[in-house]
């Protein structure tokens, strides 16, 4: 895959089944007649950070079983242990006998556990209860906001998201700034909990691109409130680095409140006026939008290939320009 189609995205499982919620949300808010269930066992996201130990090699193995539907021959792994992971994998993996009571069960000993609290709420979704649904999934948001499974919880509270331009049939990668620089091709072929892990000590012996680096990697895996941390203490150290500031910025978006960033932004385009990175990820965030603001969007992503026509942020712009039309 090109750093150009980077950018894009296909729309994956999570879209996928926020997509089924969007259409039990609104069948729910329309009728109290009975509705099509979604078919199978529920999705698992399984959710194991950076570990590398026997049991997190074990759950994936089964992770990959289940989501091949061998869930007979997943739920022995899943049983082999007793953490929230393994035993909410152990539920799904005999769906549906006894699955959502056992859910109900484990939300109860891990009341603020995101994890169980996300797939309590699909389990329910699975067995009918779009309401119950949606109050588990809230109670996920809140319960550990800089977990992953808090994030996905969200993108299944506002599946409105789902971002396409209206030309291009792709979704943008999600929530994060594209800027001028990367990570090296040797630590992106890392796995994420080494990939993280190395970011994290360049940041603490180096400069401002690092932290950044590391900043948005945390952001990839589903830490945004630690992301946000680092972001912001980035822009601090280098208050003249255009995309530290952009960064940080960008971060503030949030589906609950996506005006945040743009009292950033904005002042930003003033402080910066020669920062292609700024203007392209202006239009970033005016893609988001619902309704998207595609023709704001596209005078910025022509801005940035203005300001610096031979940059990476210019040619990715350009892809942008033509899938808007």
């Amino acid at each position: 895959m090109t750093a150009r189609t980077r950018i894009w995205l296909v729309v994956g499982a999570v879209a996928a089944v926020a997509a089924a919620v969007a259409v039990l949300v609104a069948a729910h808010a329309r009728s109290p007649e009975p509705r099509t269930l979604p078919a199978g066992a529920p999705r698992l996201f399984l959710d194991l950070g950076e570990r590398d130990d026997a049991e997190t090699r074990t759950l994936r193995r089964a992770a990959t079983l289940y989501d091949a539907g061998k869930r007979a021959q997943a739920e022995p792994l899943f049983a082999r242990y007793g953490s929230p992971q393994a035993r909410v994998g152990a539920a799904f993996a005999d769906w549906p006998a006894g699955t959502l009571g056992r859910l109900e069960g484990l939300a109860q000993v891990y009341p603020r556990n995101a994890f169980v609290l996300l797939h309590l709420g699909l389990a329910r979704l699975w067995s009918g209860d779009t309401s119950g649904a949606l109050a588990a999934w809230k109670r996920a948001e809140r319960a550990q906001p800089d977990e992953v499974s808090a994030l996905r919880a969200q993108d299944f509270l506002h599946p409105e998201w789902d971002v396409r331009l209206e030309r291009g049939g792709f979704a943008l990668e999600r929530n994060l700034p594209i800027l001028s620089f990367t990570v090296p091709p040797e630590l992106a072929a890392l796995p994420p909990a080494r990939r993280v892990a190395a970011l994290r000590a360049r940041a603490v012996r180096g400069g401002v691109r690092w932290r950044v680096l590391y900043g948005l990697e945390l952001a990839r895996q589903g830490h945004r409130i630690s992301a946000e941390r680092v972001l912001a203490d980035a822009a601090r150290r280098a208050p003249e680095n255009a995309d530290a500031a952009t960064a940080a910025a960008f971060l503030l978006f949030d589906k609950e409140h996506p005006e945040r960033p743009f009292s950033k932004l904005g002042p930003l385009v003033r402080r910066f006026p020669h920062s292609a990175s700024v203007r392209f990820n202006l239009g970033l965030l005016l893609v988001w939008l619902r309704p998207p603001q595609i023709a704001q969007a596209k005078r910025e992503f022509a801005a940035a290939v203005r300001i610096d026509p031979r940059s990476r942020l210019a040619a990715q712009a350009r892809v942008l320009l033509r899938a808007a039309g």
